[in-house]
């Protein structure tokens, strides 16, 4: 048996680190996403269990990526986890939306991820 993929897609070196660290403690295989606009073929082919993306500068990026993963009948099931910074709380929420619009399953603050990874993960990987 194999152990589960997590692609992980950050801008932020420190959260990039701290979340392959967890992700790798919790007993997955981590593979950065460093092209989004690949991330729906890297998916098909990788097969992933779930997909972690930070939502920060490159947000409009990662909800693109997010809308061709969901538009692959091949890689639409895998769950999207994101990672936000807290900015502005009019702000926060309306990317949040779009996340979710996107097709994100599951949007959290960033204490949450480093404090609630593992319990995150299950409730993502229920959700679907």
């Amino acid at each position: 048996m194999t152990t589960p993929l997590a692609l992980i897609f950050y801008e932020n070196l420190l959260i990039g680190n701290q979340l392959i660290n967890r992700l790798r403690d919790l007993g997955y295989r981590v593979k950065p996403v460093t092209d989004l606009s690949e991330l729906a073929a890297l998916a098909a082919v990788e097969k992933p269990l779930v997909f972690v993306a930070e939502l920060a500068g490159l947000a409009d990026r990662v909800c693109a990526a997010v809308r061709a993963l969901r538009g692959q009948a091949d890689t639409a099931h895998v769950p999207v986890l994101a990672i936000q910074h807290r900015t502005k709380k009019r702000a926060d929420k309306k990317l949040a939306e779009a996340a979710r619009g996107a097709g994100v399953t599951l949007v959290a603050s960033q204490a949450a991820f480093l404090n609630q990874l593992p319990q995150l993960l299950e409730q993502v990987l229920e959700l679907r």
